[in-house]
């Protein structure tokens, strides 16, 4: 017996979005724990600093860069399938992890396995939800997102707890357990009922005369169908929200790496400095559905682009404020003020994405997005110098390129940060304007065209002053309303 399928806005709509809200905090807010481990992983394998790291960067690559993989599954399986699959790898991928002998081993059950399967439910999760809300999707996606923040503020937490108690492999063998969670999120989507009409799936083609093309030309296609390169080719503000999102996250990401080392270097406490990472994830579970109540209004649906790119601006810019002064009062303004930027940000990104691609092709124009963010997010931490060699506490960057060539120099990090930030806003900004000047121009031209083929021209006769001569005269009609 076939299933009903529900209603989009009814009332399963909103179990749903309590649904994607968990799997974002258990998927997305995951990675912000690793490095509780880090030195216990140091020691157990005998690695050395960089080593170590590759574990956190594997994890958080495949988190991002599964994405075509995850549409594929989508498209062919649903959502539903695809979420619980992604919670069955991860849990098999923590569990593996707990037994593992070799650095090699962790990385590939905890950094490849586990990453994979937290793609595939954070990522499926967000495209349900575009289905499921049509008139509160802003709303939808921003509370959605209030679930990274609960996962970066109760994540390190529990894995402090577990970590005194249970060492490292007992905790692992509990975080397997935790994502099975995502299998129960993931039946919870059910069907939903569109108003679009399914993508329809070619059958076996005819037997012809032309030649089957090529292995080689057959993966050209698949690539091209499953990555959304026709998208990126065909769709002028995909293609400005991809680039400018790839060199966007070149920045984003290093306040959250250098702000306590930043801090202590100043003279901070290290548990203040603990503190403000606290209070960047705390803020944000109140602010992110404030953005949402923002953007979800009418008066700025068209405007959500400038919005998020308003929002990636004061982002950059508020990263100065730590070059003026590391002193702890104010660092916890900054904190306060990065986390509206930050709140826009992460309440209108999948939003904006979702305004510019329709819903039928999201998952793959997401799956390509996430592939550039994985290269960056890859690129900026090492460029700036992520690996701090000793910990915390009197430490030496271990490799780092900007702050070897700048003596340690913190401050440079956050310009480099506001660089990306700001320049990436006035890009997107300045070319979501020339693209909707262009559209308005193409729509003026049309309307133009269309009066001038509705204007017939009749020709009348009329009498002369003198009476005369009678001369033809030309009777214009003007449309003034298309």
């Amino acid at each position: 017996m076939p299933q009903a399928l529900e209603r989009a806005e009814g009332g399963w709509a909103w179990v749903v979005l309590l649904a994607s809200m968990m799997t974002q905090g258990l998927t997305l807010g995951f990675p912000t724990c690793i490095g509780i481990f880090f030195t216990e992983l140091q020691h157990e394998f005998q690695a050395s600093n960089s080593e170590t790291s590759w574990f956190p960067s594997i994890l958080t690559a495949m988190l991002h860069a599964g994405g075509p993989l995850c549409s594929i599954l989508v498209g062919r399986f649903g959502c539903r399938v695809t979420v619980m699959l992604g919670g069955v790898l991860a849990c098999l991928g923590m569990v593996a992890s707990s037994f593992c002998r070799t650095l090699s081993q962790l990385y590939i059950a905890a950094g490849f396995i586990t990453g994979l399967g937290m793609c595939f439910s954070f990522q499926s999760t967000i495209t349900v939800l575009g289905f499921y809300f049509t008139r509160r999707q802003a709303m939808a996606n921003a509370l959605a997102s209030v679930g990274v923040s609960l996962g970066i503020t109760l994540w390190p937490l529990l894995a402090r707890y577990l970590l005194e108690d249970l060492g490292w492999r007992g905790t692992f063998l509990v975080f397997g357990g935790v994502f099975l969670h995502c299998c129960v999120c993931g039946a919870i989507l059910r069907p939903v009922a569109t108003s679009m009409p399914p993508e329809t799936r070619e059958g076996p083609p005819p037997p012809s005369k032309t030649p089957v093309p090529s292995c080689l030309a057959a993966c050209g296609q698949a690539v091209q169908r499953h990555l959304a390169f026709d998208i990126l080719w065909h769709n002028a503000g995909y293609r400005v929200f991809t680039l400018g999102v790839a060199w966007m996250i070149l920045g984003f990401p290093l306040p959250h790496v250098f702000l306590v080392p930043y801090a202590m270097r100043h003279g901070v406490d290290e548990h203040r400095a603990a503190l403000l990472i606290s209070i960047i994830g705390f803020s944000n579970i109140f602010l992110r559905p404030m953005a949402g109540l923002v953007a979800g209004r009418q008066d700025f649906a068209s405007h959500r682009k400038y919005l998020f790119s308003l929002a990636v601006l004061l982002n950059g810019l508020t990263n100065l404020v730590c070059v003026v002064s590391a002193d702890f009062r104010v660092l916890v303004g900054y904190c306060l003020v990065y986390s509206v930027s930050m709140s826009g940000v992460g309440a209108l990104f999948f939003q904006v994405l979702m305004d510019i691609v329709p819903m039928d092709r999201f998952s793959r124009a997401l799956g390509l997005c996430t592939i550039l963010e994985s290269i960056s997010i890859l690129v900026s931490p090492p460029l700036a110098g992520e690996s701090w060699e000793g910990g915390l506490e009197g430490g030496q960057p271990d490799g780092c390129f900007l702050l070897d060539t700048t003596n340690n120099n913190f401050s440079y990090v956050f310009y480099m940060s506001s660089f990306f930030l700001i320049s990436a806003a006035l890009f997107m900004g300045g070319s979501f304007c020339a693209l909707q000047k262009k559209e308005e121009q193409g729509r003026q031209a049309e309307a133009e065209a269309a009066t001038m083929q509705a204007a017939p021209q009749r020709t009348l006769t009329v009498e002369g002053t003198d009476g005369s001569e009678k001369r033809p005269c030309t009777e214009i009609m003007y449309v003034t309303s298309v």
